[in-house]
């Protein structure tokens, strides 16, 4: 697994100290890479498959607690 770059480190932080902004760009930053990944495994995929790379990472962000209330 690769080492977390030293933005989404510092984003982390902020975040940790209550900074809904820096929650929002790691979102960002997340849900970009995610898609990217995605893209990249559903070109692998079968030509009649259904599932779009965006779908799958809507699908995952989801599932993922964000901390909000």
């Amino acid at each position: 697994m690769p080492e977390p770059s030293n933005e989404l480190t510092g984003l982390l932080a902020r975040w940790a100290d209550g900074d809904a902004e820096a929650r929002d760009e790691l979102l960002a930053v997340v849900y970009a890479e995610l898609r990217q990944l995605a893209g990249a495994y559903m070109r692998r995929e079968r030509t009649d498959h259904t599932l779009q790379p965006t779908a799958l990472v809507h699908e995952a962000f989801l599932r993922l607690p964000t901390g909000r209330r």
